[in-house]
């Protein structure tokens, strides 16, 4: 009986919705695990919380025109960015308060839009917990491009990265833009989330940027390794997941995210031994 549950979770990837959720999960963990090990350390971690609830405003948003959310959210992401750096710089409110406001004024509003609409009886689960089933083949080269990008831009300023995320001070005396750099980094990471909230849900997305990085940093023994460490288990979480949801039926967003609990359990013990 094991055998044929598991025979048919597998026949399952034959057909091409699961091959491209493979693909998207691979590339939203990639990409979560490359920034994630960056947020994590410079305490930007309630950011990917905040962004992703608050995302669901561009969702009530998109619905209300009658444009599909998902081209919303990414243009949605970056005014949350912008609209985070602007408030940050020109207010003397802690990060960590900002955000909360941010965050719960906006799932606030959008609860409000969404209570008008038919969707938010029947449809909401979608949105908040994400259907990578559903992805399509123009949202992997959206992903794709995007994770090309981070590629880029964290390899030309590997360098300038450590520096800021670890000595900062030191950053600023050797002439560097850090508050340049940080924009263009929030900006980045804010274009992930959006990229990931149609496959991962708004409930789930932070758990792509956060856990992988917290487990790479328990089994990391220096800077360069807990980026990399961090890149490749988000990807192995995210397939190992979708793997364990099609042979389980399970829904693969909760799927995932429990993969890399469990990863980060398994790292917790072994940082303890």
């Amino acid at each position: 009986m094991p055998i044929e549950i598991l025979s048919r979770g597998l026949d399952l990837f034959h057909y091409p919705f699961m091959q491209r959720a493979l693909v998207s999960g691979t590339l939203i963990g990639v990409m979560s695990g490359l920034l994630g090990s960056f947020t994590v350390l410079r305490q930007l971690s309630f950011f990917s919380n905040a962004l992703g609830h608050s995302a669901l405003l561009g969702i009530a948003i998109g619905l209300w025109l009658g444009i599909n959310p998902s081209l919303i959210l990414l243009p949605f992401s970056v005014v949350f960015a912008l609209a985070v750096i602007y408030l940050l710089e020109y207010t003397q409110l802690w990060t960590d308060a900002l955000l909360n406001i941010l965050h719960s004024s906006l799932l606030a509003i959008a609860i409000l839009l969404l209570s008008f609409l038919d969707v938010y009886k029947g449809g909401l689960n979608s949105f908040l917990f994400g259907d990578i089933l559903a992805v399509q083949p123009l949202d992997l080269v959206i992903s794709a491009l995007l994770l090309l990008i981070c590629l880029g831009y964290i390899g030309l300023t590997l360098r300038t990265q450590m520096l800021i995320t670890l000595h900062e001070p030191i950053a600023i005396v050797r002439g560097i833009a850090v508050s340049a750099h940080r924009k263009a980094f929030i900006i980045l990471l804010a274009l992930v989330v959006g990229v990931s909230i149609k496959a991962i849900g708004v409930l789930l997305v932070s758990a792509f940027i956060v856990i992988p990085a917290s487990t790479a940093r328990l089994l990391s023994p220096n800077f360069t390794t807990h980026v990399m460490a961090s890149t490749v288990i988000g990807a192995v979480s995210a397939i190992l997941g979708i793997v364990i949801s099609a042979i389980a039926n399970l829904p693969s967003g909760p799927s995932i995210a429990v993969t890399q609990l469990v990863l980060f359990l398994g790292a917790m013990g072994y940082y303890a031994l």
